[in-house]
C-alpha cells in the first residue's frame, strides 16, 4: 500500500535530497517549494505526512499548519532553521507531531518519519458507509450522497466520537473533554453546541432526520445504528 508524503521545503536541493533519502518502494512524494503549492498538493494529492519547512517566500510555515489542523489531523513533521525553543513550542502546540531543525542528518530525518509513521499506522482504520454517508478517516475524506464535505478537526473527532458509540448518549462534558484535549478550561461554554450545529448541518439530507439527536439537559445521540464495531479515538 502506497504511503504519500508532501514535502514543503523552498530549498530545492534539499527538497530533492529529503526524497531521496527516505525513498522507499512504498513512499510517493510530491514536493512544493512555496507555500501556494503545498495547499494545491494537499488538496490535490492528500498526502499522509507532510514535511513542512517554517519559512517559505510567500508565507510562513506555522500559518500553514495552523489552517491545517482546522481541517485535518495528518502528521506533520515541522522543519525548522531556528534552533530556538519557542519554536519548537510554537510547532507543536500548533499540532505538529515532531520536529527537526537545520542542520540535521538525513539519518535522523529518516528515523523520526518512521517513527510518526509506526505511531500513525497503529490506529484502526476506520470506514463508515451507510445512509448515503461515506466517511474514511484515514484518507480524511466525508461524503453526503456522494458530495465532499469539508470537516474541521473539532468535527472529525465529534463524528468519530458519534460513529464509536452509536445509539449511546454522550454527556455534553463528556464530548468537551474528549474534542478540546488541551485547554479544555478556556473553551466557551456553546463551543459543543456550535460545532454540533455545524456538523449537523453538514450532513443533511433531504427528507431524512438528522442522525444527531439531542438528548435535552444531558448531552447528544448518533441515532442509526452500524455493524461494525467502532474503536474510540484516541486523538
Amino acid at each position: 500500500m502506497q504511503y504519500r508524503i508532501l514535502v514543503a521545503e523552498d530549498d530545492r536541493g534539499l527538497n530533492q535530497g529529503i526524497r531521496l533519502a527516505l525513498q522507499k518502494e512504498e513512499l510517493v512524494f510530491d514536493s512544493a517549494y512555496t507555500l501556494e503549492e503545498a495547499w494545491e498538493l494537499w488538496q490535490e494529492k492528500k498526502p499522509d505526512m507532510v514535511l513542512l519547512d517554517v519559512n517559505f517566500p510567500d508565507g510562513n510555515g506555522f500559518d500553514f499548519l495552523r489552517t491545517l489542523r482546522r481541517a485535518s489531523d495528518i502528521p506533520v513533521l515541522v522543519i525548522t532553521a531556528n534552533d530556538m525553543e519557542s519554536d519548537e513550542v510554537t510547532g507543536l502546540t500548533l499540532g505538529a507531531d515532531d520536529y527537526i531543525t537545520k542542520p540535521f542528518s538525513l539519518m535522523a530525518l529518516r528515523a523520526r518519519v518512521e517513527n510518526i509513521r509506526r505511531r500513525a499506522t497503529k490506529s484502526q482504520r476506520q470506514l463508515y458507509e451507510a445512509e448515503g454517508y461515506r466517511f474514511d478517516f484515514d484518507k480524511l475524506e466525508f461524503q453526503v450522497e456522494g458530495q465532499e464535505i469539508p470537516l474541521s478537526a473539532p468535527e472529525q473527532k465529534l463524528l468519530r466520537l458519534f460513529l464509536s458509540h452509536p445509539g449511546q448518549t454522550l454527556p455534553r462534558e463528556v464530548l468537551v473533554e474528549k474534542i478540546w484535549v488541551d485547554g479544555v478550561e478556556y473553551v466557551d461554554e456553546n463551543a459543543l453546541s456550535v460545532a454540533v450545529s455545524r456538523l449537523r448541518k453538514k450532513l443533511e439530507i433531504r427528507g431524512k432526520n438528522s442522525p444527531i439527536a439531542t438528548v435535552y439537559g444531558v448531552g447528544y445521540v448518533w441515532r442509526w445504528a452500524k455493524e461494525e464495531i467502532w474503536e474510540e479515538p484516541t486523538k
